[in-house]
């Protein structure tokens, strides 16, 4: 009777695991667009995300529309920051990357690396 008790269940166990929702390990997708101060795009900036601790940056460079694509990060909170021909976006704060989603962030190429 427990025999029977356990197979069961068992196989009542592997029928739900066969109907979940597979994880996707919680990843999602950063991309956005660099442009100038006066709204054109900016093709072959660098630009550069690490997590909001300040660990683990990863860099791209923008295609030829100044987009850019960070793929299959883990969800959480990152910095994101654009480079150009010695001009440079202000930092963009804790941008929240969800779980199966695209998050788009605008960096504006603004100021002179120096200053």
């Amino acid at each position: 009777m427990k025999t029977i008790i356990f197979v069961f269940a068992f196989a009542a166990l592997l029928a739900l695991a066969a109907i979940a929702p597979a994880d996707d390990g919680g990843l999602g997708t950063l991309a956005g667009t660099v442009t100038t101060a006066q709204g054109k795009p900016v093709p072959d900036a660098s630009v550069t995300i690490q997590s909001a601790d300040g660990k683990s940056p990863h860099a791209t460079r923008t295609n030829a529309q100044g987009r850019f694509f960070f793929a299959e990060l883990p969800h959480g909170l990152y910095d994101v920051r654009a480079y150009h021909a010695g001009v440079r976006s202000e930092w963009k704060h804790n941008v929240n990357v969800e779980t199966g989603k695209q998050i788009e962030v605008s960096l504006k190429l603004t100021t002179k690396e120096g200053e």
